[in-house]
């Protein structure tokens, strides 16, 4: 009797989720899976045109929407679009360009942040100054200007130091180490920690998921970029990245039926030239997704 009344007692204590909570649930995870195969089918469809017949997707299939290989499965496509090897030479750009402005980045994101989360005399203006150029901005042509004047034009520093970080970053960064209890802080400087010894082995590893959401995004911009280069490297070939070689192949073999006797293969190297560059990216990205989600929660808690 005792035991059924405490189970009784325990059961009660149970807060099950009301019939208002579950329809909410229910429509919540029906929006998720239409967002999910909205942005899901159109690579899809890319990748499967990648690797169709040539031919018979472009005389028969050319407006249809394509689930599976069309004709003879084959990758032509990227035999001819990695036949090229500027595309590799792109390839290794766009790594370079990644790596050394995503760890550029992250430094200046993180030591600015830091900065300006501290309570100094300067720390008001620090933040304004930061803040005014999320909300203005000087327009293409006075940042080329700039740019010239600095010697960027027609080196690769055009395209790392100006996209390595942004004011958005710095006030993410300076909100993640508002957010360590300034216990923690104090306790460090009385055991005789140094700044630097308390950035890099204090405070960095209680912002690591901030670190990682900015590093992300820099990643994920970085790759994708192709304006910056055309804009600021347009004649050195030697320096762009995989973007411009795989527009510059596109174009190439656009004209492939201009020929007496078309290789329609060429015509699967723009469905190819997608998967080659969007790839890495959705490789690397699950590894990050613990992070974020760890990112996203601290940032909706508040003590």
């Amino acid at each position: 009797m005792k035991r059924q009344k405490e189970e009784e007692r325990s059961s009660s204590m149970v807060e099950h989720p009301s019939v208002g909570d579950r329809i909410v649930d229910v429509i919540v995870i029906v929006l998720c899976g239409l967002v999910a195969f909205c942005s899901v089918i159109p690579m899809w469809h890319i990748l499967m045109s990648s690797i169709s017949d040539g031919q018979t997707l472009y005389n028969n299939h050319l407006d249809d929407m394509i689930w599976w290989p069309v004709g003879k499965v084959n990758f032509d496509g990227y035999k001819h679009l990695f036949s090229d090897l500027e595309i590799l030479r792109g390839y290794g750009n766009t790594i370079f360009y990644t790596v050394t402005t995503t760890l550029l980045g992250w430094f200046i994101s993180a030591t600015a942040g830091y900065a300006m989360s501290r309570q100094t005399k300067l720390k008001q203006f620090m933040i304004g100054f930061v803040m005014v150029p999320m909300m203005f901005g000087g327009g293409m042509l006075p940042t080329y200007m700039v740019y010239r004047a600095y010697g960027f034009v027609g080196n690769p520093l055009s395209i790392i130091i100006p996209g390595c970080t942004n004011s958005m970053f710095l006030v993410m960064m300076m909100n993640a180490f508002n957010g360590v209890p300034r216990e923690m802080y104090e306790a460090a400087v009385i055991d005789g920690a140094g700044q630097w010894r308390l950035f890099f082995y204090i405070m960095l590893p209680l912002v690591g998921n901030m670190s990682a959401v900015i590093m992300l995004n820099t990643v994920v911009g970085t790759w994708n970029a192709w304006l910056p280069a055309t804009i600021y490297i347009p004649n050195n070939t030697e320096w762009w990245p995989l973007q411009l070689f795989v527009q510059r192949c596109i174009a190439q073999n656009s004209d492939f039926l201009q020929s007496s006797n078309p290789d329609y293969s060429r015509y699967l190297i723009q469905f190819a030239a997608v998967i080659a560059a969007s790839l890495p990216i959705i490789v690397a990205f699950p590894f990050f997704q613990k992070r974020l989600e760890k990112a996203v929660v601290a940032g909706g808690v508040k003590e």
